[in-house]
């Protein structure tokens, strides 16, 4: 895993360029600075591992742009800034590094064995406690709940009603709502029995797939 060496002039400039683009929470940029992703990625793609973009990572999924990344990250860490952490979406693993360098328990739900696998390989050579599922992870994680923060990295089509009500009161749902080609960054509050909500800029992911998401067939 070392054959791209520590990659942290690299990993300096993509912080840099996080703060250019307005990322601002001092948390948030002291993780990236500290999580190599180029250990996420494969061999060919290790260096181009801290442009800012979306990066193939097998089985028709990618792992999303560091600023992508890192503006998720930001609205959980600025509403829940510690607790235990449901990611919905495992895929490369550097989201559930990401949120293990920031102090969170994360528990991380990956539908696609091959990258269950993958990333599971990548978060126990480095020794993250990272805890992790392979499911339907719109279904969230019952008997681990309730979580203070949720975040899903894909695609929903609605509000997760499942995964909302996996929230701890005052908990926090980062999630994209929206078609196939754009999506609007949702913040979800659950207060009690009343959910609030804060809506962001517009992204474009991969279809979250499962029972409360879009079918295999993104139907």
């Amino acid at each position: 895993m070392q054959q791209n060496g520590d990659m942290a002039r690299e990993r300096q400039e993509m912080v840099a360029q996080l703060e250019l683009y307005g990322i601002r929470n001092a948390r948030v940029l002291d993780a990236f600075r500290t999580v190599r992703r180029h250990l996420f990625v494969d061999e060919e793609s290790r260096p181009y591992a801290y442009s800012d973009g979306a990066m193939s990572i097998g089985f028709g999924q990618t792992i999303s742009q560091p600023y992508t990344v890192a503006y998720m990250t930001s609205l959980l860490v600025e509403r829940r800034p510690s607790g235990r952490v449901l990611e919905i979406g495992t895929g490369s693993g550097y989201q559930a590094a990401i949120l293990d360098a920031l102090g969170y328990e994360v528990f991380t739900i990956e539908r696609i064995a091959g990258l269950y696998e993958a990333a599971g390989r990548v978060l126990d050579a480095l020794e993250l406690p990272v805890q992790r599922r392979l499911g339907d992870g719109t279904l969230g994680w019952p008997e681990e709940a309730p979580f203070d923060g949720i975040i899903v990295t894909a695609a929903a089509p609605h509000e997760p009603r499942t995964l909302m009500s996996q929230l701890a009161d005052g908990g926090v749902l980062v999630v994209p709502v929206g078609d196939l080609g754009s999506q609007q960054m949702t913040v979800i509050r659950r207060r009690g029995e009343r959910f609030e909500h804060e809506l962001f800029h517009s992204f474009a992911f991969v279809p979250l797939c499962g029972s409360e998401g879009w079918g295999d067939n993104n139907e």
